[in-house]
């Protein structure tokens, strides 16, 4: 005769077994098709670029193709619902960043949960702001252009992203810690903001490091500071703005993979452990480098960490800045 414990604990033991499987099963039979990355923002920008590089050596570990999806729009926040509300199978992930994971919180009602409809993947890299100004602009370093700008109050410009993107509130932080007197500019985007910067329509702008490298590189912009904690290996002749004596506008912008919630464990582990391979090649990271980004690799809780201080220090930073979105 069995004892009544030994059935009970048999069954709730078959019971685990079975519930383990299918997420198991669906682990082994996954990618049996082509996985989409979504990117927030439009395509030749810097996420763009680090998507593509990063959608190349996971389909080539996957023995499927990686598709890269733009959805730009809302700060990021049309990717980021479109992919909390996507089938949480594996087949539809998103390379968050700062703004759709950070900062839009802060700045909008979302219809997203940047935490709770997010099974996080992995940090990808992170790159500093950079102060960049107008080849015209007679001024050599963010010091200078304090100077400058304080003489024409008023006056001037500097470009942004868009209200409420990272290049917006660096500028918002610049002007309360310079006490200077502009006006802020919004595009529709990173990329058309750098032109008219290159143009002379701005004076100025924040963009990511990574977005504005090959316009430095390439001299069509020059560098003033860099709105980080260190000088950057990429332009170690630049000075942060706290090493000229501007403090408090630190903003690193960083980049990670997101899933759906309640996508498998064993799916999110292994994209993890892809991931961070094809990070791990020395190729990838010297082209990465090459952009003005550093890679940055982790553990899922390491990002989902990461989100939840992001999300309270960037309420903070807005409220005190009183930025307001579009």
């Amino acid at each position: 005769m069995h004892h009544p414990l030994s059935t009970s604990l048999a069954l709730a033991l078959g019971a685990g077994l079975s519930m383990s499987v299918p997420g198991q099963a669906l682990a082994q039979a996954w990618p049996a098709k082509p996985v989409t990355i979504v990117v927030p923002t439009s395509a030749g920008g810097a996420n763009d670029a680090m998507a593509r590089i990063i959608a190349q050596g996971l389909g080539a570990r996957l023995g499927q193709p990686v598709i890269v999806e733009n959805k730009a729009g809302a700060n990021g926040a049309i990717a980021s619902d479109f992919v909390a509300r996507a089938a949480p199978d594996g087949y539809t992930i998103m390379f968050g960043y700062i703004a759709t994971h950070g900062i839009n919180p802060a700045l909008q009602k979302l219809k997203y949960d940047p935490v709770a409809d997010f099974e996080p993947i992995g940090m990808v890299a992170a790159s500093p702001t950079v102060m960049v100004a107008n080849k015209a602009v007679p001024v050599k370093n963010a010091k200078e252009l304090v100077d400058y700008l304080k003489a024409k109050p008023g006056t001037y410009s500097y470009a942004t992203a868009g209200n409420g993107t990272a290049p917006h509130i660096a500028g918002e932080l610049f002007k309360l810690s310079a006490g200077v007197d502009v006006t802020s500019v919004p595009y529709k985007g990173s990329a058309p903001a750098v032109l008219d910067t290159i143009a002379g329509s701005t004076q100025y702008m924040f963009p990511s490091l990574f977005t504005a490298y090959p316009q430095i590189k390439g001299g069509k912009l020059k560098a003033l500071g860099i709105a980080g904690d260190k000088r950057s290996p990429v332009l170690p002749d630049v000075p942060t703005l706290a090493e000229q004596g501007i403090p408090n506008v630190s903003m690193s912008q960083w980049y990670a993979m997101f899933a759906p919630a309640k996508t498998p464990k064993a799916v999110v582990t292994r994209l993890n452990a892809e991931m961070n391979a094809v990070l791990a090649d020395k190729g990838v990271q010297k082209r990465i480098e090459d952009q003005g980004a550093e890679v940055e690799t982790g553990t899922p809780e390491q990002l989902k960490t990461l989100v939840q201080k992001e999300v309270a220090r960037w309420k903070a930073v807005v409220s005190a800045a009183r930025i307001k979105a579009e």
